[in-house]
């Protein structure tokens, strides 16, 4: 093994640019010795502080963290080094498996949405589901992907995973049957009882029994498809009690392929 090591030599060992290496110098983290020809040499002591400072900068370190640490060593400072690594590679762990659940839950959505059958209503039962709204006229794709933004910039504080939010839309009934089409009076993320409780909902989807349709493909067929729920209601004699709203299963966050979309419908019926 080599006693010193030019700097090209160092960067390519550690996988660190040239001029990270010449930074930390700079800052009396790094304090290489010069050969005759004014090239830097790194020896043994200059690679342990390396060691040292790779594996604080992958915990979050801040430099001047680090070279607090360098240059007060002592067994006092490196037992406290140890336990705030200690700490933060928990706090890691839990965020990973906080993670974990969400891809897997995710996963589970995406692979049980893949196998509902369409065109067919169905009735559903709900509790009580907390909502957070954001009341805009929206009547364009381009619009609802906007609202929908607007809508979890508004809350990012309760809505963390934005890619994994169930979320839905709203027409007018009145608007619908008038013949309005493709505009929605508001968007919503949901949240299901076991979520309820960590947020400060403004909105609630009624417990009772809803009306469910699903539908696959472009959003063009909306409103059809929001008029074939109202008049399967009225052929049945259901009472509707409430706002048709869509709940977008499967959208543009998992595919660019329209025909793979996934909507369903809902609208709030008195108790069958």
């Amino acid at each position: 093994m080599k006693n010193y090591y030019r700097i090209n030599e160092i960067s390519k060992l550690y996988g660190i640019g040239v001029d990270a290496l010449r930074y930390y110098e700079k800052l009396g983290l790094l304090v290489p010795r010069r050969d005759d020809n004014g090239y830097r040499l790194y020896g043994l002591h200059d690679m342990y502080r390396l060691n040292i400072i790779r594996d604080l900068r992958q915990l979050n370190f801040t430099m001047q963290q680090i070279k607090a640490y360098l240059d007060h060593q002592s067994v006092e400072n490196t037992l406290e080094l140890l336990y705030q690594e200690q700490k933060l590679i928990k706090k890691r762990a839990a965020e990973l498996e906080s993670t974990q659940r969400i891809i897997q839950g995710r996963i589970k959505v995406l692979v049980e949405a893949m196998q509902i059958r369409t065109g067919v209503f169905s009735v559903k039962k709900y509790p009580d589901r907390p909502c957070l709204q954001f009341n805009t006229r929206i009547t364009r794709d381009e619009e609802m992907d906007y609202a929908v933004k607007k809508l979890h910039q508004k809350y990012k504080s309760h809505i963390l995973d934005f890619g994994n939010q169930l979320y839905g839309a709203s027409v007018s009934l009145e608007e619908l049957k008038h013949g309005i089409r493709d505009v929605f009076n508001s968007v919503f993320f949901i949240f299901y009882p076991d979520g309820a409780g960590k947020i400060d909902y403004d909105f609630v989807l009624p417990a009772g029994d809803y009306l469910s349709f699903y539908y696959r493909g472009d959003y063009r067929q909306s409103y059809e498809k929001m008029l074939e729920v109202v008049d399967h209601a009225r052929r049945k004699g259901l009472d509707l009690l409430g706002d048709p709203f869509e709940i977008y299963e499967i959208d543009n966050r998992d595919t660019i392929i329209t025909e793979q979309f996934l909507t369903e419908i809902q609208v709030r019926i008195a108790t069958v």
